[in-house]
C-alpha cells in the first residue's frame, strides 16, 4: 500500500509539473520611430508698426502717479553725510636703547626624581661601568670586518651611548638605561662574532 501511495503522489506531482504547461512568452517592448522635427525658418522676420516710447527720465514716478490721479509724496531733505575723519597716526619715536645688559630669565624648575647622595653614586657608578664596556666593545669592533645588518647595530650601539652621555645631567636615571641598552646590544653583537 505504501508503494502504491508513493507511485501516486509521483505521477501526480509529474504531472503537475510547470513543464507541461505553455508559459507565455514576455513581449520585448520597442519603442515608437522618433517625430521628425519641423525645419526651422530660414528666413528672418521684420517687426513693423512698433510704437514709439517717449519716457521722462526726470521723474517717472510722478508720471505713473499723475496718471493715477495722486500726487508726489514729499520727503524732507537731509544734509549732506559729513566726511569721515583720519585718524592721526604719530609716528612712534625709537626705543633708548639699554645701556646695561638685561638679566636672564630665572630658570624655572626641573621636574624629576630626587634622588639621595646614594643613589646618585650608584647611578653615576652604573652609567660608567656600561660606557665604559660599551667603548671597549666598539673598539674591538673597529678592526673587525662586519656585514650591513651588523654596522646597522654598531650604529644603533653608538645612538644610545650619545643619548646617554647627553641625558646625564638632565635626566641620570634615563641616562643609566640608554647606556645599558648600548652596553646589552654591544654584548650581544661581540657574542655572535666568530
Amino acid at each position: 500500500m505504501n508503494r502504491r501511495l508513493i507511485a501516486l503522489v509521483v505521477a501526480l506531482s509529474a504531472g503537475s509539473s510547470s513543464c507541461w504547461f505553455k508559459k507565455p512568452r514576455p513581449r520585448v517592448f520597442s519603442p515608437p520611430p522618433p517625430r521628425p522635427r519641423p525645419p526651422l525658418p530660414t528666413q528672418v522676420q521684420e517687426v513693423t508698426g512698433v510704437p514709439e516710447v517717449v519716457a521722462d527720465n526726470a521723474a517717472p514716478e510722478a508720471n505713473v502717479l499723475a496718471e493715477l490721479g495722486m500726487s508726489a509724496p514729499r520727503f524732507p531733505r537731509l544734509p549732506a553725510p559729513p566726511e569721515p575723519k583720519r585718524p592721526v597716526v604719530a609716528t612712534p619715536k625709537p626705543a633708548p636703547l639699554p645701556t646695561s645688559t638685561p638679566e636672564p630669565p630665572p630658570q624655572q624648575p626641573r621636574i624629576g626624581q630626587i634622588f639621595t647622595a646614594e643613589q646618585i653614586r650608584e647611578y653615576n657608578r652604573n652609567l660608567e661601568d656600561s660606557l665604559e664596556r660599551v667603548r671597549r666593545a666598539l673598539g674591538n669592533l673597529a678592526g673587525k670586518k662586519l656585514n650591513p645588518d651588523q654596522t646597522e647595530v654598531v650604529n644603533r650601539i653608538r645612538t644610545f651611548q650619545n643619548q646617554a652621555e647627553q641625558a646625564r645631567e638632565q635626566d641620570l636615571a634615563t641616562a643609566v638605561s640608554l647606556a645599558r641598552r648600548a652596553d646589552l646590544l654591544a654584548q650581544d653583537l661581540i657574542g655572535r662574532l666568530p
